[in-house]
């Protein structure tokens, strides 16, 4: 059947969690949007239950919590299977917020779509060619071959992207060497366990309030076989067998899967108009949940800079900051990753380490790096300047506004940048020329008016937020107030 042809401004490949997460941002910013993905069907799996608190910060900032529902949360995470406490972290959402990846997806999947995304199921992506104006992607889908022109293309189909590949975007790194065997399984009574490290291996186990028990182990000084697929539960079962002595074949399984150690980074995020987000750019084992946090901020950083770009809005420069900012991130996450992989996965060689590590987890300011890192919360993009307060998260505020009461999450939902002055000093007309992309909201603290904000520690009196929520401008006297307009939100109107 011959092709039939769309236009739209930014295809997203995947409609995964990542992928609709930044559907929906591009859609608040403006931009029409077309996502492709290969699965008739969304998916049932839930690989990845944990989000962080700088994940639950961004849901509240675009207003998704009250559709969340009421979320589990545990204070206590881990480090390479060693405790770590999250619950000093500064954030109203600390701890690791317990929701399946379904749940997730159903979330932002209806989010996106209320909001005009168009996502259209059961389409593989064939071919993808650029040009000078713009990207043409094809796909094979139920009614045949459709061609899909826009000006810019997305890859969120995870680790064994399909547009990495066609875009042949370099990616080096490891392959797996040790692997989890994991399986959610029916019928079975074993206790809970949490990282118990056994002579011949590691095991973990959780029973779901259905019943359904959730097993993941790991075989001592056994390499990562190389799979075409996924693993028979029989596997699963003879390595759970010889690790704890337990059968379990007798469990009727309901997923079954395997995940090692594997570690690549994208050298470059984008290539001309083809970018890549989520596990497409990064590939690392999903320990403590991080995977997921980590592609869903990656698609919060980029969305509003690819909207600003389509509108032709966007300052030279504002979507090469992506990379820029996000690639670091990577590979501070990756690092991390590897260093609990070795923890978690080693054998009787590593217990000298676990010891030391445990040891320092003792203390109140490892506890708050590690935490801090893993959780998001600690992420600042420099701006090359010796600023220290510009490019970090912007806490929760409770504000008075000349509207009634609010707070930097409900400012930031509109998907603008906010200009915020809680001491009347800056002149009415501060972003008359950019009150189309930023917002200015004179504000009283919970101190009072003309009371300064507390940002990392330091008092200041005016603030200038990106539509992801991080810092653009403080009132330190160190940057330019209009220099940080122009460089985040381009040219004023005239």
């Amino acid at each position: 059947m011959a092709a039939h042809s769309v236009d739209t401004d930014v295809i997203i490949v995947g409609a995964g969690p990542v992928g609709l997460m930044l559907a929906g941002e591009l859609r608040t910013g403006g931009a029409r949007v077309t996502v492709l993905e290969r699965l008739a069907e969304p998916t049932t799996e839930s690989r990845a239950s944990t989000l962080h608190a700088r994940t639950m910060e961004i849901f509240d900032q675009r207003g998704l919590l009250d559709a969340l529902g009421t979320v589990p949360n545990d204070m206590v995470g881990h480090f390479g299977g060693i405790r770590l406490d999250f619950s000093g972290l500064d954030s109203r959402y600390r701890g690791q917020w317990k929701v399946p990846q379904a749940c997730t997806e159903q979330l932002l999947g209806s989010w996106a779509v209320g909001l005009g995304a168009v996502v259209r199921r059961g389409h593989d992506l064939v071919g993808l060619r650029q040009t000078e104006s713009g990207v043409e992607a094809e796909a094979a889908g139920p009614g045949g071959r459709v061609r899909i022109r826009a000006a810019y293309l997305v890859g969120c189909d995870g680790e064994n992207s399909a547009v990495r590949r066609l875009a042949d975007f370099a990616f080096p790194g490891m392959d797996a060497t040790r692997e989890l065997l994991r399986a959610d399984v029916a019928g079975i009574d074993v206790p809970n366990r949490r990282f118990e490290r056994h002579e011949r291996g590691l095991a973990i186990a959780h029973r779901r309030p259905d019943g359904v028990t959730r097993v993941m182990v790991h075989e001592f000084g056994r390499a990562a076989p190389a799979r075409a697929g996924e693993p028979e539960f029989a596997e699963v079962a003879a390595v759970w067998a010889r690790v704890t002595g337990e059968d379990i074949g007798a469990g009727r399984p309901i997923w079954v899967n395997a995940f090692g150690n594997a570690r690549r980074l994208a050298e470059r995020y984008r290539s001309g108009r083809v970018l890549l987000a989520g596990d497409a750019a990064h590939v690392q084992m999903p320990v403590g949940g991080q995977a997921l946090n980590l592609g869903l901020q990656d698609a919060v950083n980029l969305g509003w800079k690819l909207a600003a770009q389509v509108r032709g809005r966007a300052p030279a420069g504002l979507l090469d900051s992506y990379h820029d900012e996000r690639h670091a991130v990577g590979r501070r996450v990756l690092t991390n990753i590897e260093a609990q992989a070795t923890l978690l996965l080693g054998g009787a060689e590593v217990e000298p380490l676990r010891a030391m590590v445990a040891e320092l987890l003792g203390h109140d300011e490892v506890i708050a790096q590690l935490a801090g890192m893993i959780s998001g919360l600690d992420v600042r993009y420099p701006d090359g300047s010796d600023a220290p307060l510009l490019g970090g998260r912007v806490p929760h505020w409770e504000l008075t506004t000349e509207t009634g009461p609010s707070s930097t999450a409900e400012l930031l939902r509109t998907g603008c940048g906010v200009l915020l002055d809680s001491a009347a000093g800056l002149p009415a007309g501060a972003v008359a020329g950019w009150a189309d992309r930023v917002r200015m909201v004179s504000t009283a603290t919970p101190h009072g008016l003309g009371s300064p904000f507390e940002l990392a520690g330091t008092a200041v009196r005016a603030v200038l937020l990106r539509p992801d929520g991080h810092v653009a401008w403080v009132d330190d006297g160190t940057t330019h107030f209009r220099a940080a307009l122009h460089r985040w939100f381009g040219a004023p109107n005239p």
